[in-house]
């Protein structure tokens, strides 16, 4: 005679179903479990009762007809008290969630553009959820979670979209750099003009006081000499300050000033049209003329 198989073992978080003659006798539960090979007992079936994960992978179409393949991931496990109908109501059962998880990601995504789907992923792993959820609980099984853990354009797609996040980043890139440029230059306008600003009140002040020092010399040289007028003194500092000028501008080895009709004749020579000019407008202005028309004359 053959060997009779009296026991089976069942691995923890495994259940098995005993059946007797193809017939459904009993659950076998983690350890060990006696058979009666008599009415040829045995266990036919077997199924963890640990999560399970489903890895699906659907292609389809956007609304922007683009194709796409995403990959879903169920997450699912047994219901302890429906272990009868997750042995024997459904034959392939793999298959079955495969099937619902294709039906409804190609009834969701066709209506969404390709950017969107980026966007609403979850939405569409929750309807996934929620339709195997109706469906596979009255076979047994517990649906846990549904992930869509890749998308997957296809390859000139991805091409294309790299292109054009590169060619918005480079336009937003050139417009930060113009704005940056804009705001140096108008810093540094800004700076220039404050520059100036406080050069001009530095000049201001360095010829205030210069005229300051020259009414003092004009009064001291009054009261030291006799006979001698104003204008004379006066004469005599605008020379002393001319020659200062002459010593300052020839000591400079680099420098790139022009100076020109430096003679003292011809200095003489322009002080006396500045006096006529001024001269001339002061008649004018006393004899109620414009002193462009005179000039004119």
């Amino acid at each position: 005679m053959g060997n009779v198989v009296c026991c089976e073992c069942v691995d923890t978080s495994t259940v098995g179903a005993i059946e007797s003659c193809g017939k459904f006798s009993r659950l076998a539960e983690p350890g060990i479990n006696f058979l009666n090979p008599f009415c040829c007992e045995t266990v036919a079936v077997r199924m963890s009762k640990r999560v399970q994960q489903l890895d699906v992978a659907v292609e389809t179409k956007t609304r922007d007809n683009v194709f796409v393949t995403l990959v879903v991931s169920v997450q699912y496990q047994i219901v302890p008290e429906s272990l009868y109908d997750a042995f024997y109501r459904l034959t392939d059962y793999r298959s079955q969630i495969r099937s619902y998880v294709f039906d409804v990601v190609r009834a969701t995504v066709p209506k969404i553009i390709l950017d969107d789907v980026f966007v609403t992923k979850e939405e569409i792993a929750n309807d996934v959820r929620d339709e195997l959820s109706k469906v596979m609980g009255t076979f047994g099984f517990e649906i846990l979670q549904a992930l869509v853990t890749d998308i997957d354009p296809a390859p000139r797609v991805k091409e294309a979209m790299n292109e054009i996040n590169a060619a918005q980043r480079l336009r937003l890139a050139v417009a930060e750099r113009a704005e940056g440029d804009k705001v140096t230059r108008v810093k540094a306008a800004e700076a220039e003009a404050e520059a100036r600003y406080l050069q001009g009140m530095g000049i201001s002040r360095q010829r205030q006081a210069i005229v300051n020092g020259l009414k003092d010399s004009v009064a001291d040289f009054a009261g030291d000499l006799e006979g001698v007028s104003n204008k004379e003194i006066m004469e005599l500092l605008l020379l002393t300050q001319y020659f200062d000028m002459v010593k300052d501008v020839g000591a400079a080895s680099k420098g790139s000033t022009l100076f020109m009709t430096h003679s003292p004749s011809a200095v003489n020579k322009v002080a006396a049209e500045l006096r006529g000019v001024l001269a001339g407008g002061v008649v004018q202005a006393s004899a109620g003329k414009p002193a462009g028309q005179q000039m004119l004359r």
